[in-house]
Formats: C-alpha cells, structure tokens, sequence
C-alpha cells in the first residue's frame, strides 16, 4: 500500500513505509534508452498523470546472469527477490528517506553501483538505506547501462550523435544526479549536501563525476571505495578514437554490418558477444565527459575541490600495494585542493570461508546489512558495521568522518 505522496517536477510518487524509512522504488529519472534512443545520451522522461507507485524495484540492465559467479554470486546476486528482469529499460534510481523528513533539508547519500561496467544494479542485496535513516541521512541508489549497452563507441554512433559515442551509463549517472538536485528536497533532502560514492567501478564512476565539468557545482562531497589510486591511472577505454576502432571491430565480429542493424540486434546478442569475445567497455576519454585519465586529471588539479574519502580492502584487487596506492592518490588530491581528504582501510577478514577481505567485502558494513548476509557473522562485524554507518554518515553530514586527514589511515576491524 502507498503512503507519503510526494510531489515532484514530474509528477506525484508514492512509496512504501518500513523500517522506519518511506522507500521509493524504481522511479524512471529519465525516458527508456530503447529503440532509436538505444546507444544515445539519456534523455528527459515525460510528466506522468497521476500518481506514479514506486514500490517495486526497477529493471536491471542486460547483463549476464551471475548467481553461479564464483564468490560474487553467491555473495550479492543469489536471492531472487532482487531479481529483477534485464530489460533496456532500465533508468531507475530507489530513496530511503527517514519518516519524519518531511520539510527537512536532510544530507543525501547518492550510490553508484560497481560490477566492472558490465553487470550490477542498484536494488542488489547488500543495498539498503535503513541504517543511513537512522542517522537522518537520505540514501539513493540508480541503476544505469552497462556492458555494450552502456559503452560501446563506434564511428557510427559517434556520427549519429555529434561527434561522440561510448560513456552512456556514465551520462545515465549524471541524468539520475540531476534528478535528485531537482526533485529531492520534495522527499526531505538537501539538494546543496549530496556526497557522491561508489565502490569497484562505481569507485571509477565517482572519480569521473567527480572531474568531469559536467558535475561541476552539483557534488558536494565523495567517498571512493576499492579504489583510486596514483600514479597509476585511473582504468579507462582510452581514447575516443582508440575505443571506436575496439567498438568496431567488437561488432564486425558479431557480424553486424549497418547502424539499422545495430539499433535492431535483440538485445541478449550483446550480452552473449560480450561474454564470447571477452571485452570490457570502461570509460571512454572523449574530451567531454573524461577529459584525460584519472592520473592526468589529478595533477593538473581538475577534481572538484571538495572532502574526499577513500579507502581500500586488506584483499582488494590492487594487492599489497593497494593501501599505498589509496594513500598515493589521497595526498595528491590533498596537495592539489583545499579541502581535507581522509583515508580507511578495511582490514576484517569475513567469516565463513577463506575469501579474507575480498574486494567489495566492506559493503555489508557500509549499509549496515549484514542481518541478510549468509555468513556467520558476529557481534564484533555488528559493532564494526555501526561504527562504519556512523563513520560514512558522519562525513556525508560534515566532511569528517571522525577521525584525522590523511596522511593518517583509520583501519577498520573487528575489536576482539
């Protein structure tokens, strides 16, 4: 049943009471990338008549289906409540906001979602903004495209669209971002004090936001987890030119020969080509949503100046040098803006296998989820979860998370 109906620029939306939130689910931020729009910026969704339900979660974008993946699918993606089928319509964003934030101007939490650019979603298991509620922070969660979907440039959409191809998801992320600074204070959140962040590649999302001038003014602070590092560049698709001539050849060996036949290929073709041919499609440096690489952009000063937080896993994909390479970036971007940056590092092995503290092991604790974790977790990953939910909210409220800037490093373990 529907409750606390909100009005925003687009239309009315009802959600959900509980645990103590209103939840609303898979609201569209923008109009279905389908059809002639398939492989094109976001575009602004129509008003809506009446008032919108938002109490199921949105689709997820065409993706492999990972359930069987080796740890990751037994880990976030195996309970099927979440889901969702994979459909391009798939622009969706999810607001927990605490029940009595009616007429506040509360922080707001925005999550983007990893999964190496080809798979993940914003309704995933480990997701939940009860905990932020609690600490009078609004959390947001958005799916965006993914895979070939999501990235693929070539020179015939770059024609089709003025020059440029690739960075879609990225574009579907600025799109949801300002849909929150339109419409968020009509659910209690503060359009001024939004704290991007994102772990994996949504770690790499956010240093793109967080560069990009196309962001500029509307971010207020970041957390980046698993992780930035410096001086190694920040992982991308290269060039424009360097990504179309990988797109198209990508799509000779799919046997597709025009541009009509690519904006008719059902859609599951790309999901299997991408699995057969084994490609990853990141970011493309195209001079106007990535200017440069991330380590270019850091040492000519093009972050936004703003509190930064950053941090790593004990396990993480850098390896040993990870924590070096965190600590690296962190005061790089200290010496080149005003604001303080401040570095963690996950250091709890999770119970109940031998996978340590793998990447991405720090999302139970962040979202203060781990009552739906399958793992025999105890007290002291309870108390540790609360300490971190304090930590995160605390610097999503005030720049600080409680304790010293770098070059101080706060590791977060369980407390025997």
């Amino acid at each position: 049943m529907i409750s606390n109906i909100v009005n925003t620029k687009k239309g009315r939306i009802g959600g959900i009471a509980m645990d103590g939130c209103l939840v609303y689910r898979g609201i569209p931020y923008a109009a279905a990338p389908t059809g002639n729009l398939r492989f094109c910026p976001p575009q602004e969704r129509e008003a809506w008549e009446g008032v919108f339900e938002a109490t199921r979660w949105g689709n997820r974008a065409p993706q492999a289906d990972l359930a069987d993946m080796p740890l990751y699918g037994k880990e976030f993606y195996s309970v099927p409540e979440y889901a969702t089928p994979f459909d391009e319509d798939c622009l969706f964003l999810n607001i927990w906001t605490p029940a009595d934030s009616a007429g506040k101007k509360l922080p707001v939490a925005f999550w983007v979602h990893g999964g190496a650019f080809d798979h993940g979603f914003g309704h995933e298991l480990e997701f939940d903004g009860a905990a932020f509620c609690r600490e009078g922070v609004i959390l947001v969660t958005i799916n965006y495209r993914v895979g070939v979907l999501g990235f693929l440039a070539h020179p015939w959409l770059s024609e089709r669209n003025g020059g440029l191809s690739g960075n879609y998801g990225i574009l579907d992320q600025i799109a949801a971002l300002k849909w929150v600074r339109e419409n968020i204070e009509a659910f209690g959140g503060d359009p001024d004090n939004i704290t991007v962040f994102g772990q994996s590649a949504g770690c790499m999302s956010a240093q793109v936001l967080t560069s990009t001038d196309l962001t500029r003014g509307m971010i207020s602070k970041a957390i980046l987890q698993s992780a930035p590092a410096y001086p190694s560049p920040m992982p991308g698709g290269g060039t424009l030119a360097e990504a179309e001539a990988k797109g198209a050849e990508f799509i000779r060996k799919m046997g597709i020969s025009s541009l009509e036949e690519l904006l008719n290929t059902p859609t599951e073709a790309f999901v299997k080509a991408q699995m057969e041919q084994r490609i990853m499609l990141p970011p493309v440096i195209d001079g106007c949503v990535q200017a440069g690489t991330g380590e270019e952009l850091l040492e000519k000063g093009k972050f936004h100046d703003i509190p930064y937080m950053a941090g790593c896993t004990a396990d993480d994909l850098f390896g040993a040098d990870c924590k070096g390479l965190t600590a690296a970036w962190c005061g790089k971007q200290a010496e080149m803006g005003t604001h303080p940056v401040y570095q963690y590092f996950f250091g709890r092995a999770l119970p109940g296998d031998d996978a340590g503290s793998f990447h991405s092991a720090e999302l139970w604790y962040v979202f203060g989820t781990l009552g739906r974790c399958w793992r025999p977790m105890t007290e002291g990953d309870f108390d540790l979860s609360r300490r971190m939910v304090k930590a995160w909210t605390s610097f999503m409220k005030t720049g600080n998370p409680g304790w010293p800037a770098c070059p101080h490093v706060e590791t977060l373990d369980v407390v025997d």
